[in-house]
């Protein structure tokens, strides 16, 4: 599967907003599986995105790839060359759960 322009230009943004976010590419390239080097030329355009990337990066947003592919997951003032968010922008908290979870595995048939 080939990704459109318009596609790779919004994986590219979130991967750029995700680099912020983390604060450097080697830990993201790391949760990403995939050497520094090679994530650094997708981002410069001298590769292209793959589809599998996309996915990668879909599943570490934990949005589907249908928004990451439109641009969902940023917003339309999201900065498309550094991917600095807009100046309003505000990170939500994050939700931890008093119970346990479950740990036992389950088998369906």
């Amino acid at each position: 599967m080939k990704l459109t322009a318009t596609e790779q230009r919004h994986v590219r943004t979130a991967l750029r907003f995700l680099r912020l976010r983390v604060g450097a590419w080697r830990p993201l390239s790391e949760a990403l599986k995939m050497k520094a080097d090679t994530l650094d030329k997708v981002v410069r355009g001298r590769r292209s995105v793959t589809a599998g990337l996309a996915y990668s990066v879909a599943r570490l947003t934990e949005v589907s790839i249908d928004e990451l592919l439109a641009g969902v997951l940023l917003s339309p003032r999201t900065c498309p060359h550094c991917g600095h968010p807009p100046e309003d922008f505000e990170e939500e908290p994050t939700v931890i759960e008093d119970r346990p979870r479950e740990t036992a595995l389950k088998l369906v048939r």
